[in-house]
């Protein structure tokens, strides 16, 4: 299977660079797996419910994983009148993007820099107005991927929540802005670690909550970090060359016996984004068929051909294309169908990407 029969046309103009000033103000795409769609508002999610269904929410918090800082240059050659782009490369910015916190090392990172072909192995980092954080490259790897270790501050995520940065998406060709720290969250965050907002949440209201439960419809939370293995692209040709990168999920006891009563009885599970379908499909395959409390790292990969054993509906915002999200949406309603809707939706104008517009697919 190739990597191109996942590509389509999208024209610019139509990527969401803002957030809409309503959450639940978006259109939402309602298509029937088996083929067919409607044109709908998000506020009409609820009343697509049905009593007993199961909505299942991924609760991660979003925290200000972007740093700009500077290079120590350590590595530079002298600045001289032979070399005097050397000035640059010691004064030079960087960017660091914090992916995953070693569990081993509390301090150590795996993250992405730019730039990525200068900064070594030993390389010094520093981040904030007074060089608040403080960090050595210990590994490096490849598309900018390094390891580093931070020394030892008072409180490590209050420091990086006062000179961090909201981690927008490469797409969003803006610099972050104050009330993004709100709008690029969803209003159930709890649990602080992922990189990435489950965009599909973002629509997500108090009152639609409300609405949702009034209707009979159950709801339950579990938590996946989003992180390296969401939004990393396919550097392959072939998509089963492809790796995904683990991303730590956990279930609580009272979560999973709530999906398992659900699946036993036959009542539709609805996951709420496609990280809350890798930790449902995930953790189920690891139960062989029961969902099992705990904690693990979902490294599955999800494409055409894929059995999906627990996720009977998701609801889910529009993805890149050649992404491993747009290949799990294809392999839970068909390639061409999907592909089929896309452009239709480009043709009506949809929103796209993270603060874009949704998809309902039952």
């Amino acid at each position: 299977m190739l990597v191109s029969d996942f590509n389509f046309h999208l024209p610019e103009d139509l990527i969401a660079q803002e957030p809409l000033a309503a959450r639940d103000g978006s259109r939402m795409l309602h298509q029937q797996r088996a083929g067919g769609h409607a044109d709908r508002l998000f506020r009409d999610f609820p009343d697509l419910l049905q009593p007993g269904d199961l909505l299942v929410f991924n609760n991660t918090r979003v925290f200000p994983a972007r740093l700009y800082g500077r290079r120590e240059g350590a590595r530079a050659h002298p600045v001289s009148t032979h070399n005097p782009a050397a000035r640059d490369f010691l004064a030079g910015r960087v960017e660091v993007l914090l992916t995953r916190q070693v569990s081993t090392q509390p301090n150590d990172w795996e993250c992405l820099v730019r730039p990525g072909r200068k900064i070594g192995v030993g390389e010094r980092l520093f981040f904030g107005d007074r060089d608040e954080l403080q960090a050595q490259v210990l590994v490096r790897a490849e598309f900018g991927e390094r390891r580093i270790r931070f020394e030892l501050v008072d409180d490590f995520f209050a420091t990086l929540d006062r000179i961090g940065h909201v981690p927008l998406p490469p797409y969003i060709a803006r610099p972050d802005f104050p009330r993004d720290r709100e709008r690029y969250q969803t209003v159930y965050a709890r649990q602080r670690g992922s990189v990435a907002a489950p965009t599909a949440g973002l629509h997500f209201t108090r009152e639609i909550l409300d609405r949702i439960r009034q209707r009979g419809v159950e709801t339950v939370e579990i938590t996946l970090h989003v992180g390296l293995g969401t939004f990393q692209p396919v550097r392959v040709e072939r998509v089963e060359d492809h790796q995904i990168h683990p991303e730590p999920y956990s279930i609580s006891a009272e979560a999973a016996s709530t999906i398992n009563h659900a699946l036993r009885t036959s009542r539709r599970v609805i996951a709420v984004g496609t990280t809350t379908v890798r930790t449902l499909e995930h953790a189920v395959r690891l139960g062989a068929g029961t969902i099992v409390p705990g904690a693990a790292a979902a490294d599955i990969f999800i494409y055409p051909g894929f059995e999906f054993r627990a996720v009977k509906a998701m609801l889910t915002n529009f993805h890149l294309p050649q992404s491993t999200l747009l290949m799990l949406v294809c392999a839970f309603a068909g390639r061409e169908n999907i592909l089929r809707v896309y452009e239709q939706a480009v043709s009506q104008r949809y929103r796209f990407y993270s603060y874009g517009d949704c998809m309902f697919i039952e």
